[in-house]
This record gives structure tokens, C-alpha cells and sequence, in this order.
């Protein structure tokens, strides 16, 4: 794996006595092109922050601020399944302090505001929503010359995270993840169904279970074309708590660009066995363990986290008894910023 170079470290001592480390986080939302979802950019700003709502969150952001120059990197993150901008705030805060321009592409049908597609009929179409996001920031005029485009950094989580291991050269397919579904729908049910049901213990588990089977094998049993998507721009890639049963893990032994993995023991919707440990036994010592949160649960990386969550939900992505979020987060935030700065800066 490449480590810091010279010219890396002086980007950062840079960034932290001038520049665009005294500037503020801007915001701004580029229009959805045709077949796709708006594309929401966070970025270093000279014009004064000001508090605002999205959603259930208050961000404190430069809303159309003028873009000041950073680094000249762009980073795209891909949200998880239902997923929105705002839960990945503060890892694009981090990753503006340090200069980079942050993009966000809304997924189809699997966002906060139409979650009417999960799963893999959307993982087959997240890897091009990610290159046609960097194709909309190279053509806004006031990113386009602060930019340089050739090494490119993407992040992925949760359903993100799938998208993230597909642009590192992986491959998988709806009839993979049917024959995981098959052998392991109880010890992976949430991974298997999302968040429709779960299994209680009780005398109606039997349907629930008979169902879930029916419904997955109709839909994605007999497809088995590999999928994957390549983009040459990207140059380094970190997938966190990852969605990863279906995928082809020889075609991850050697990731095609330095690849950062963040895990989660605690996890309950994509148990680690099943997913992020399979990728590590795959990749290492070629990819990179960024940090392993042993009592992060699968809404650790979510930052900020939604208020409120309640049932299911709640289960899934509140963080579990004893996780350290006010200390263990900023510095899985700072860990990720300096892989990409390793690995995207000069």
C-alpha cells in the first residue's frame, strides 16, 4: 500500500496553518440530470457559515457559497440503503478541512426520499450513478477549475460500501446473493430482507422465513451476470461496514486501487462474518484496515446519527451500550481523511 509521501505531509501542515483551513464548510445541490438524483456538494468556502435545517438535522454550512480553493481533490460518497447527505456531514467536514471538495450523489429509488428499490437491483446501478457524479462537478464552472480529475477518492457504507468494493474491481450477482440468502437467512436475516420484518422466536418466523425466500429467489435466483464498474479516475477507495456476502471474493484479493476497509463488531445488520471479515481475509495485506470499532454497531458511521429511531430501525442503527461516539468518531473521521490524502495528494 502507498504511504505518506513528502509532498502529502506538506499538503497537510498546509492545510492546518493557512488556507483552507480557516475556511468554511459551503454547500450546494447540483440538478438532477436526467435518470438521476440531485448530486449535493460540500467544499472549502470562503462566505460565512450559517446554521441550517435538512431534514431531521441542523448543518452549519455556506449554502451557495463561493468556492475557495483546497487541494484540488474530489471525493464522492455513496450513502447506504434509505440513506441522505446529511447523515455523512461530519466525515465531509473532515475530509473540506483538509481540502477536499466532497460530492454526494442520491441513489435511485434508495434514498430517505424514495426507498421503493433496495437492495440489488439498486447495487447494479449505484457503481454509474458514482461515475456520472463526478461527470456533473467536472461540469459545473465553479468546481471545474479547482479541480483535477484523474485521482479521484471514493467512499462508501453500508449499501454505499457494496458500491465501493464493485469500483475497486469487484464482482457479484443477484444469484450470488440468493445462494447466500439460501444458507444463511436466519444468521444474516436483516442483511437478507432489510428493514420489513424480523425474526421474533415466535410461531409466525416459519412464514416470514418461507417468504423471504420466495421472494428473493423469484426476483434475483436465476440471474448470476457478473457485475462490475470500472472508472479509471478513481484512485482510492474506502468501503465502510460493507455489504459484501454476494461478491466474487477472488476478484478482491487484489484490489485495483489502494482499498481502506472500516469495520464494526457490533454490527447487527450486516454481521461482520458475512460481510467486512470475508473482505479483510480476502484483501489483506493488499488493502488496508483503516479502524475496526469494536463496540460500533452499524449506524456507527453515521455522523450525525438520526435522532429518535425507534423499533426496528433503532435496533439496527443506534449505537450500541458503550460505544464512545464524541471521541471514536473524529478520529475514524481524521484516520479516513489521511488515506485519501495519502494516496489522492501529490
Amino acid at each position: 500500500m502507498r504511504r505518506f509521501s513528502f509532498s502529502s505531509l506538506f499538503f497537510l501542515l498546509l492545510a492546518l496553518c493557512c488556507g483552507w483551513a480557516r475556511a468554511s464548510m459551503g454547500m450546494v445541490e447540483l440538478p438532477a440530470a436526467p435518470g438521476d438524483g440531485p448530486v449535493t456538494v460540500f467544499y472549502p468556502s470562503a462566505d460565512a457559515a450559517q446554521p441550517i435545517k435538512r431534514a431531521r438535522f441542523t448543518l452549519d454550512v455556506a449554502v451557495q457559497g463561493t468556492p475557495a480553493p483546497g487541494n484540488g481533490r474530489l471525493v464522492i460518497v455513496s450513502h447506504g440503503s434509505g440513506g441522505a447527505p446529511w447523515v455523512h456531514a461530519d466525515i465531509a467536514r473532515s475530509l473540506v478541512e483538509a481540502g477536499f471538495v466532497v460530492a454526494m450523489p442520491e441513489h435511485k429509488a434508495d434514498n430517505y426520499k424514495d426507498d421503493s428499490d433496495p437492495g440489488p437491483d439498486s447495487w447494479t446501478m449505484r457503481p454509474a450513478e458514482v461515475s456520472r457524479a463526478i461527470d456533473a462537478v467536472a461540469r459545473d464552472p465553479r468546481f471545474a477549475p479547482l479541480l483535477r480529475l484523474d485521482r479521484v477518492g471514493m467512499y462508501g457504507m453500508s449499501a454505499g460500501g457494496h458500491t465501493a468494493l464493485s469500483l475497486a474491481g469487484g464482482r457479484w450477482s443477484p444469484a450470488a446473493f440468493a445462494r447466500h440468502c439460501e444458507a444463511d437467512l436466519v444468521n444474516d436475516f436483516q442483511s437478507c430482507v432489510g428493514l420489513i420484518t424480523r425474526l421474533t422466536g415466535g410461531p409466525l418466523d416459519g412464514i416470514r422465513k418461507w417468504a423471504a425466500l420466495l421472494v428473493i429467489r423469484h426476483r434475483f435466483g436465476d440471474d448470476a451476470a457478473p457485475r462490475e464498474h470500472i472508472d479509471p479516475r478513481i484512485a482510492a477507495i474506502v468501503a465502510g461496514v460493507p455489504s459484501s456476502a454476494d461478491f466474487d471474493m477472488a476478484s478482491l484479493a487484489a484490489p485495483r486501487v489502494p482499498l481502506g476497509l472500516i469495520t464494526a463488531r457490533q454490527d447487527r445488520w450486516l454481521i461482520p462474518r458475512f460481510h467486512s471479515d470475508r473482505v479483510l481475509a480476502a484483501c489483506l495485506p493488499r488493502c488496508e484496515l483503516i479502524a475496526d470499532m469494536p463496540t460500533g454497531g452499524h449506524g456507527s458511521l453515521l455522523s450525525p446519527l438520526p435522532p429518535d429511531l425507534t423499533g426496528l430501525v433503532g435496533d439496527m442503527l443506534n449505537d450500541p451500550p458503550g460505544f464512545d461516539r464524541a471521541s471514536l468518531l473524529p478520529e475514524v473521521n481524521r484516520k479516513t481523511t489521511a488515506f485519501f490524502s495519502a494516496h489522492l495528494l501529490p
